[in-house]
């Protein structure tokens, strides 16, 4: 039986989003579940991606190319998320990593001369709003530390996210990337050595967010991006958080309250109004 090109999209894209949201899930599993601590969690989840990635690339008979800005991006981003997931719930994690990417990559167009019309002007200020009112105090609110480490780490995979625009083969770049961001990895272990806490479950997941959930996810994802409008490609990201948060109540027991739904609505829907590109005058 044949599958149709779009069916090989929906399906491609369905498991790319299943493995980014099981990122947040294996990773506050792990540091809350188990004692291994946020380094160890962050090292072996880039070693293991990095290894992933390289066997891919070896099997399609190329090299791994990246650079060490983007590197250093990723590695920025992976340590940070960690250290937030320390004290974060998967669902708040998520929507304050997606959230940080996206608006990011919006202020950046918009100190780059793009400009937004009325409805992208709406969307961006919702979306704001509801990042602000997700960190107020109240019973909802996290961690601040850790809310501000999460959103450092959307920052940085915005950056990690903008560079790879102009990367060519996103695969190989990838693979140079995680290769490279290694032994930044090891060393953060290394600076941390006193605070490490090896845990053989704790390591099992962070070896498969490496492994499965980033180096095939990000596979997955790009064998997807190729067959899907850009539009589309960056509208479908918006179910990462609620995918996340449903896992967070499935698997993790956490709670769903109203104050963060409403702001996972407030974020999620302006995002998607900025994101949006302009209807071209007539």
């Amino acid at each position: 039986m044949k599958v149709s090109p779009t069916t090989s999209a929906l399906g491609l894209t369905v498991l790319a989003m299943l493995a980014f949201a099981g990122n947040s899930l294996l990773c506050r599993l792990a540091l809350r579940s188990t004692p291994i601590d946020a380094a160890s969690f962050t090292a072996l989840r880039i070693a293991s991606g990095a290894l992933v990635l390289w066997l891919f690339i070896s099997w399609r008979g190329v090299t791994a190319t990246g650079n060490w800005p983007s590197a250093g991006a990723l590695f920025v981003y992976a340590a940070a998320f960690s250290l937030a997931y320390v004290s974060l719930p998967a669902a708040t994690g998520a929507l304050l990593l997606f959230g940080s990417v996206q608006l990011t990559m919006l202020g950046t167009g918009l100190a780059r001369g793009e400009r937004l019309d009325a409805r992208q002007s709406v969307g961006l200020a919702i979306a704001v709003a509801g990042l602000i009112a997700l960190l107020l105090p109240g019973a909802a609110a996290p961690s601040l530390p850790s809310a501000l480490l999460m959103l450092l780490a959307g920052m940085a995979w915005a950056v990690y996210s903008l560079r790879g625009k102009r990367a060519g083969d996103a695969t190989r770049a990838t693979a140079g990337n995680f290769l490279r961001a290694t032994p930044l990895a090891l060393l953060l272990a290394g600076l941390m050595f006193p605070q490490l806490i090896w845990d053989m479950r704790g390591a099992a997941y962070a070896m498969t967010s490496g492994a499965i959930t980033s180096g095939m996810g990000y596979i997955i994802w790009y064998a997807a991006v190729k067959r899907l409008p850009a539009t589309t490609a960056a509208s479908v990201q918006l179910s990462v958080p609620a995918i996340t948060a449903l896992g967070g109540v499935v698997f993790l027991g956490e709670p769903l309250g109203w104050a963060l739904a409403a702001c996972c609505a407030a974020i999620l829907g302006g995002v998607a109004l900025a994101a949006r590109p302009s209807r071209p005058k007539s």
